[in-house]
Parts: structure tokens; C-alpha cells; sequence
């Protein structure tokens, strides 16, 4: 199971994040996003070497790293001057992967960090990339693109679950299983409006794929973390954590987060050719504005 765990957080730190980082168009995030690779190759070396200082010393140059992001997170409040919906994801998304960095630094020295042992820090590494980071960041990109209540409800409930999941660590099962159905509300809301809205207006074939694949793996993947929750809070049967590693864990690094970061990176490329403004650029747009241009783009020729 960890070997799998290992492979999808070299996933993470080597191709989502920085991918993600692209998505966001944020030209404060130039600098970090061409350092990265100095912070991320370090990062994922220290997952391949038994426990002890140097990969303890590896994982904080990864941690530096996100630290860098999560401080932009402030500034880019501070820019925006914007708690919209999709601005709480996107900076939901920044911080995200610090609390993963945290944890990673405690488990490659083999020390307890809040009294959890290395097992469960280690599965909080996974889960702050891609529940936290890649998760938050589609979500904001939904909600800019489609909108409706439900991508601001998506945009918010992404990240409030993620942060109630982290709570229930401290409280109890009963606390972690309320933030599972929040996270899963949200992001079967992401699927839904990423298959029929996004999809529905893309015209290359390989991006309609590609969100396709993210949409219907989410609402398998939801399902089981749902089913992994209500399991640790009630005592019903449900998967072990090995099982879930290889479902659940990498059902959402391949299935959703790797589709998800190539099909708008896609639309960023294909799309706006055809006129049609890139979702972080309509953040920064008066709302008429942004109506229009997609009641235009609607519109039968």
C-alpha cells in the first residue's frame, strides 16, 4: 500500500500542483511556479528513503515550498479584495498543500505531530494534495466558468469539508464522517456541473473525454470515502485503508485531479482561440461583463 501512497504524492508534488498553479493565472505565482521544481524534486526524493534526517531534511525544502504559496494566499486576498465563492477555493487550494508539507516533514522523521502516529500522517500527505489542492482548484475553476448556485455551493463546500475532515482528526469519527459528506455534496456538484455545463461547451473531443473520465470517477471515488467514513464512525463493514489506497486514492490522482488539470489546460489552449475568456480572467471582470460573454457564446450563430 505505501508504495502506491509514495507514487501518487510524487503525482502531486511533481505534475498537479505546478499544473495547477498554471491554471490560476496568478502573474504574483511566476516566481514560485519556476522555483517549484527545486522545492517539489526534493520532495518527492524524500518519500523513497527510510525514515531519519536527510529525508526529513529533503521534506522541509519541500515544506518551504508551500509555505511560498500559502503566504500568497494573503496577497492575493489582499489584490482581489474578493471572498467570492471561487476566490475561497482557489485560496483553500494554496494553503492546502502546507498542511500536507507539515505532515510529511513529522512522518519522514518518524515523529508523532498532534499525537497521530506515522501511518495516519503519512495518509494526510495524499489527501492535502488532492482533496485540498486539486479538488479546491477545480472547483474554483467551475465556478467561474458556469454561473450557477450550485458551482458557488461546490466552491464553498470543497473546501469547508476538507477542513472539517481535518477537524474530525482531532474530534472524532463522528466529526470526520460530517466533513466526508460536505466534501462528497461538493464535489459531486463539481462533477455534475463540469459534465453537463463545462462539457457541454467544449468542442475538442479529447477535453470532453478528459472531463468526462474526472466526472464519472468522482462520483465512484465519493462514494467510497463516504462509505470508508460511515464504516469508522458507525462499525459497519467497509474497505481497509489499503483498499482505499488503491481505489479511492488513486482513482482520484489519475481519474479526477491528472483529467481534471490536463482538460483545463486544454481549454485554456483550445478554447480561447475561439474567443472565449480563460475563467480566472472573468474573476477580475465587472459580473455584466462576464454574463455577456457567455449568453453571447450561447447564442445560435
Amino acid at each position: 500500500m505505501w508504495v502506491l501512497v509514495d507514487l501518487v504524492v510524487t503525482l502531486g508534488m511533481l505534475v498537479i500542483v505546478p499544473a495547477g498553479l498554471r491554471l490560476m493565472d496568478d502573474p504574483g505565482l511566476t516566481a514560485i511556479r519556476r522555483l517549484w521544481p527545486l522545492f517539489a524534486v526534493p520532495g518527492a526524493v524524500c518519500l523513497w528513503l527510510p525514515r531519519g534526517a536527510p529525508a526529513g531534511a529533503l521534506a522541509a525544502c519541500y515544506a518551504l515550498g508551500t509555505v511560498l504559496l500559502a503566504l500568497h494566499a494573503p496577497r492575493r486576498l489582499l489584490r482581489t479584495r474578493s471572498a467570492a465563492p471561487a476566490e475561497i477555493a482557489v485560496m483553500t487550494a494554496l494553503t492546502a498543500p502546507s498542511v500536507a508539507a507539515l505532515s510529511l516533514v513529522a512522518e519522514r522523521l518518524g515523529h508523532r505531530l498532534f499525537g497521530f502516529g506515522t501511518d495516519i500522517l503519512a495518509l494526510t500527505v495524499p489527501h492535502f494534495h488532492f482533496a485540498g489542492f486539486a479538488a479546491a482548484l477545480v472547483a474554483g475553476l467551475v465556478c467561474r466558468a458556469v454561473d450557477r448556485p450550485a458551482a458557488r455551493f461546490a466552491a464553498l463546500s470543497v473546501p469547508l469539508g476538507t477542513l472539517l475532515v481535518l477537524l474530525g482528526y482531532f474530534l472524532d469519527d463522528w466529526a470526520e464522517l460530517a466533513g466526508a459528506l460536505v466534501l462528497t455534496a461538493g464535489m459531486w456538484a463539481v462533477a455534475l456541473l463540469t459534465w453537463r455545463d463545462v462539457t457541454a461547451r467544449c468542442h475538442d473531443r479529447t477535453t470532453r473525454l478528459l472531463l468526462a473520465v474526472s466526472s464519472a470517477v468522482l462520483v465512484a471515488t465519493m462514494l467510497l470515502a463516504l462509505s470508508w467514513a460511515l464504516g469508522e464512525a458507525t462499525g459497519l463493514p467497509h474497505p481497509s485503508l489499503a483498499w482505499m489506497a488503491a481505489t479511492h486514492g488513486l482513482g482520484n490522482a489519475l481519474g479526477f485531479a491528472l483529467c481534471s488539470v490536463l482538460a483545463w489546460r486544454r481549454l485554456e489552449e483550445t478554447e480561447a482561440p475561439r474567443g472565449r475568456p480563460h475563467p480566472d480572467h472573468q474573476a477580475h471582470q465587472p459580473p455584466q461583463t462576464r454574463q455577456t460573454q457567455w449568453k453571447t457564446e450561447e447564442t445560435p450563430a
